[in-house]
C-alpha cells in the first residue's frame, strides 16, 4: 500500500459542464449503424399491415375478409369482432374532472368508427408487401353517419361524435385566481377598466391543428416466444407503456419488456401507448410468432396522434396607462375521437402559462374540452405552453396597439423585476429566478431593435411595398415534469420522479443507467458530461444506457424538458451515494479516519497530506474484495430516484422582423434573434442545437403547417405534398444567445431548454407579420399566415374577420357543480 500511498498526485480531468461537445451517439446515428426499430429482424418473424375506415363516422354493416385471406402467404386477416377483450383498451391517464367524459377507445373497434384512418382490420402475412398488397382486398362495407368536424360547432352538440353519451363535450376545467386565493376578482376588474378611463381587449384567436412528423414513423416488433414478452417500440415512453400493457391486459408487468432502441424523433408524438401497439402486442400473442408493424408515413400522419387545434377567447384589462390588471381566458380545446393518454390534460398545463411573465392581479381560466370525429390530439412540443405563450403575447401586442405605445416597453411595465424572484404568480406557481430585463436588452442588441424601427418608421412613410415589421415574444414555461405531489393534485396518473443508477466497474469505466429515453436529444453526451465531473472520470468513460425496462427497471421517460432537470438530478443524486460509498474504502486503505478524507477531481485524498487514491483506484480494490472494512459490502453502485420539488421556468426574449410585399402578400423572414435563459449549460452546443429545432417548428406554425379536414372529415393534407414542412432552404440563419440565472430548486442549476424555441417563436412570428401590415388595417391573420392570407388580409378581405372565424364561443357554465377544478391547481 506504501506504493499506492506514495505515488505522484494526477490532475483530474477537464471540466465537462460547459463545454462543447459533439454528440457521442451521433456517429453511430448519422452512418446509419444503429438499430431502429424497423431495422429488428427475428426467426419467423410475421408482418402486419393495418386495413383503415375512409370515414370519419360510420357503422361497420360488414367485413369480408376471405380475398385478402387466400392472397400469397397470408397467414390470417382478424377484425375486431375476432379478438374480443383479447386486445385491451387504450388508457387515458389524465382525467381531468371526476365527470370527464371518456370514449372507450378500442384499438381495432368491431361495430363503429369515429375517425378516418381508424383500424379495422389486421392482415398477418410473411412479408410487409404481401401484407399490404393483401389490405388492399379486405371489402368493408360502412353506414356513413354524420360527423362532428367543425369545433364550435361539436361544442354545441349540433352532431354528436359518440351518440352513445349525448353529448361531445368532455370535460370543464376551470382555475380562478379570487376562489384559489393567489388574486382577486377578474370580472370585478374587467368592470372597473370599462367604467374608471381603462382599456379592455377581447380577441379570438385559432390554434390550428398541426402534426408532429418526426423523422421515423413509428414501428413496434413483439417476440411472444420467450419467458418474457419482448416489445420494441418507436417510443417515448418505454416505462410507461410496459405499465399500460400491464394494466389493461392482465399480463403480469414482470412478464413484459419494452424497449425503445434508438428512435428518430418524437415532439410528442410518440409520447403514446397507440393502437397499433396493442393489436401487434394481441397478434404476437395469438400467432405465438413475432410480430413487426411499421407504418407508412401516409398512415403516421392520418391516425398518428395531432397536437393543438384550439380556439381561444381571451379579455385583458388594463388601466389608461398600460398597468394590466385582469386577464380572463375560455379555451375551446379539441380532442378529436378520443381522450389520448394525457391529452385532456395538455389545456390544463397551458392554464398556469396564460399570465406569463406578466404581474397580473386577476385571473379566470376555464377550458372546454370537446369531442369530434378527427385523429385524437395530444401533447405536440410545448404541449399547452405554446398555445397560452401564444395567446398572451398576441394579447400584449393588441394592447400596446390600443395604447400606441412601443410592445416592448409594456411589456417592461407589466413583468417581474429580477428582484422581485422568488415569486409567485397570479396562478399559484412560484418562479424561482429569472431576469427578464438581461435577456431583453440582449435579444434588442443582437436584433439591432431601434435600427429597425427606424427603418419600418422610413418605410410607412415612403409607402414602399415592401412593408417591415418586428415581433416580439417574451416568454415563460413551465417544465421539467415535475413534482408527484402537484402532479397528484392535478389527476396525473403517474408522478414526477426519475431514476438513475451508477455502476464503477473493475477496470475504472462507469455505466449510467437512466429512466429518461431518448429520442434525439443527445442525452448520451450530457449525462456523460455530467457524471465526468461529479466522479473526476473522462469523459470517454462514461457509457450510458436506456431505453430498456429490463436494464433501466425503473423511470418514467421523456417528455415536457424533464429529462437534464429531472433525469439529470437523479445522476447527480446516485454519483454522490457512489462517492459516500467510497470514502470508507479510501479511509481503510489510506489508514486514515473517514471524517479526514476529501474528494476532488476523481481522487480521495487525506486532508492535510498528499496521500490520495484515485476513484478508479478505489473501484478495482472495491471489485477485488481483498482488503475492505469490515462489513463493507463489495460494491460502489448506487440507485437515486429524484422527485423535483418545483417546476423548471426556462424564460427568454425572441424578436423577428418580417418584410412583407403588400401587393402579393409575400413574407420574407429578415432576421430573428432569441436570447433564452435556461439556467447552467451543460452542452452549449446541443443547447444550439434544440434552440434551433425548437425554432423552426414554431416558425413552421406561424407561416406553413396545418392539419386540414375537408367537409366529410377525409385529411387533405395527409402527405408532404400538402402537409407543408420547412426545409433549410425556407429559413434563414439565427442569433441565437443566452443569459444565465441558475435555477434554485437542482443542484446543476438547470433549466429545461427541448421546447423553449418552439413556445417562443409562433407568436413572435405572427406578431411580426402584422406588425408590417397593421397600418393598413389588419387586425389578426390565421395562423399559418400564408401569402394567400395575407394578402387576403390587406385587401379587406380578412380584416377583422379572422379574429371571429366561425360561430361564437359557447356559453361556459364554469358553476356547474364538480366542475370547477381551482382545488389543488397551484404548485
Amino acid at each position: 500500500m506504501t506504493a499506492v500511498q506514495d505515488a505522484p498526485e494526477t490532475t483530474g480531468p477537464a471540466k465537462e459542464i460547459g463545454r462543447d461537445r459533439r454528440r457521442k451517439e451521433d456517429q453511430r446515428l448519422i452512418t446509419g449503424r444503429t438499430r431502429w426499430t424497423d431495422n429488428i429482424v427475428l426467426p419467423g418473424m410475421l408482418h402486419l399491415a393495418m386495413v383503415r375506415s375512409p370515414f370519419a363516422h360510420a357503422k361497420i354493416t360488414s367485413i369480408d375478409v376471405s380475398a385478402a385471406k387466400e392472397s400469397a402467404n397470408v397467414v390470417d386477416v382478424l377484425t375486431g369482432a375476432d379478438f374480443g377483450e383479447e386486445l385491451g383498451v387504450c388508457i387515458n391517464a389524465w382525467p381531468i374532472t371526476p365527470e370527464q367524459v371518456t370514449p372507450v377507445h378500442s384499438p381495432m373497434p368491431s361495430d363503429r368508427v369515429a375517425f378516418a384512418g381508424e383500424i379495422v382490420a389486421v392482415v398477418i402475412a410473411r412479408s410487409q408487401a404481401e401484407a399490404r398488397d393483401a389490405a388492399e382486398l379486405v371489402d368493408v362495407e360502412y353506414e356513413e353517419l354524420p360527423a362532428a368536424l367543425d369545433l364550435k360547432a361539436a361544442a354545441a352538440d349540433e352532431v354528436l361524435a359518440h351518440p352513445e353519451h349525448g353529448t361531445n363535450k368532455s370535460a370543464l376545467w376551470v382555475f380562478d385566481s379570487a376562489e384559489a386565493g393567489t388574486g382577486s376578482d377578474v370580472e370585478e376588474a374587467i368592470t372597473k377598466a370599462r367604467e374608471n378611463g381603462g382599456v379592455v381587449v377581447e380577441r379570438e384567436f385559432r390554434q390550428q391543428r398541426l402534426i408532429p412528423a418526426f423523422m421515423e414513423p413509428r414501428s413496434v416488433v413483439v417476440d411472444p416466444t420467450g419467458e418474457q414478452y419482448t416489445m420494441w417500440s418507436a417510443t417515448q415512453i418505454p416505462h410507461i407503456l410496459r405499465f399500460a400493457l400491464a394494466a389493461t391486459t392482465g399480463v403480469p408487468e414482470s412478464k413484459i419488456r419494452v424497449i425503445a432502441p434508438d428512435v428518430g424523433g418524437g415532439f410528442g408524438g410518440k409520447l403514446q401507448a397507440t393502437p397499433e401497439e396493442w393489436i401487434a402486442w394481441a397478434v404476437g400473442i395469438r400467432t405465438g410468432k413475432p410480430v413487426k408493424y411499421t407504418e407508412t408515413r401516409s398512415e403516421s400522419l392520418v391516425s398518428g396522434h395531432h397536437g393543438r387545434d384550439q380556439w381561444q377567447k381571451l379579455t385583458l384589462a388594463a388601466e389608461a396607462d398600460g398597468t394590466v390588471t385582469g386577464l380572463k381566458v375560455e379555451l375551446l380545446a379539441d380532442l378529436g375521437a378520443y381522450v389520448a393518454i394525457v391529452g385532456g390534460g395538455v389545456p390544463v398545463l397551458g392554464a398556469f402559462m396564460f399570465n406569463a411573465i406578466y404581474k397580473f392581479p386577476a385571473y379566470h381560466f376555464a377550458c372546454q374540452t370537446v369531442l369530434t370525429n378527427k385523429t385524437w390530439t395530444d401533447a405536440y412540443r410545448g404541449a399547452g405552453r405554446p398555445e397560452a405563450t401564444f395567446g398572451i403575447e398576441r394579447m400584449m401586442d393588441e394592447l400596446a396597439a390600443e395604447l400606441g405605445v412601443d410592445p416592448l416597453e409594456l411589456r417592461r411595465k407589466n413583468w417581474i423585476t429580477h428582484e422581485e424572484f422568488p415569486f409567485t404568480t397570479v396562478a399559484g406557481l412560484e418562479y424561482d429566478s429569472g431576469n427578464y430585463e438581461a435577456a431583453t436588452d440582449r435579444a434588442m442588441e443582437m436584433l439591432g431593435y431601434d435600427e429597425l424601427r427606424a427603418e419600418q418608421k422610413r418605410r410607412r412613410e415612403s409607402g414602399d411595398r415592401v412593408q417591415l415589421g418586428i415581433g416580439v415574444s417574451t416568454f415563460t414555461e413551465m417544465c421539467g415534469l415535475a413534482p408527484s405531489r402537484v402532479l397528484g393534485q392535478l389527476d396525473y396518473g403517474a408522478g414526477g420522479w426519475e431514476h438513475a443508477s451508477v455502476r464503477m466497474l473493475a477496470t475504472g469505466k462507469v455505466e449510467i443507467v437512466t429512466g429518461a429515453s431518448a429520442h434525439g436529444q443527445g442525452h448520451e453526451t450530457a449525462f456523460s458530461q455530467i457524471v465526468a465531473d461529479q466522479l473526476g472520470v473522462p469523459f470517454e468513460d462514461v457509457e450510458v444506457l436506456h431505453g430498456d425496462t429490463q436494464v433501466s427497471a425503473k423511470g418514467l421517460d421523456t417528455y415536457g424538458s424533464r429529462s437534464l432537470v429531472v433525469g439529470g438530478e437523479a445522476l447527480v443524486k446516485a454519483t454522490e451515494k457512489v462517492i459516500e460509498k467510497a470514502k470508507p474504502v479510501a479511509a481503510h486503505l489510506l489508514e486514515a479516519s473517514v471524517d479526514d478524507i476529501e474528494f476532488s477531481a476523481g481522487r480521495f485524498g487525506v486532508r492535510g497530506t498528499d496521500q490520495g487514491l484515485a476513484i478508479q483506484e478505489i473501484a478495482a480494490a472495491v471489485f477485488a474484495a481483498h482488503n475492505l472494512p469490515d462489513g463493507m459490502e463489495p460494491s460502489l453502485d448506487s440507485d437515486a430516484t429524484y422527485d423535483p420539488i418545483n417546476f423548471n421556468y426556462p424564460h427568454g426574449t425572441h424578436l423577428c422582423a418580417m418584410e412583407v410585399d403588400t401587393e402579393t402578400g409575400a413574407l420574407k423572414m429578415r432576421k430573428y434573434a432569441c436570447c433564452d435563459d435556461i439556467g447552467n449549460v451543460i452542452n452549449p452546443l446541443i443547447v444550439s442545437g434544440q434552440v434551433h429545432g425548437g425554432l423552426v417548428q414554431g416558425i413552421a406554425q406561424a407561416l406553413w403547417e396545418e392539419a386540414v379536414y375537408d367537409d366529410a372529415g377525409t385529411l387533405v393534407s395527409g402527405s408532404f405534398v400538402d402537409y407543408l414542412l420547412p426545409t433549410a432552404a425556407d429559413t434563414i440563419s439565427f442569433d441565437v444567445d443566452h443569459t444565465t440565472t441558475p435555477s434554485l430548486t437542482n443542484t446543476l442549476g438547470t433549466k429545461g431548454v427541448g421546447e423553449a424555441g418552439t413556445i417562443a417563436s409562433t407568436p413572435a412570428v405572427v406578431n411580426a407579420v402584422l406588425d408590417a401590415v397593421r397600418h393598413l388595417g389588419v387586425k389578426d391573420i390565421t395562423m399559418p399566415c400564408t401569402p394567400e392570407k395575407v394578402w387576403k388580409a390587406i385587401n379587406g378581405a380578412g380584416r377583422g374577420d379572422d379574429m371571429t372565424t366561425g360561430a361564437a364561443m359557447p356559453h361556459f357554465d364554469t358553476d356547474q357543480p364538480g366542475k370547477d377544478s381551482t382545488e389543488g391547481a397551484g404548485a
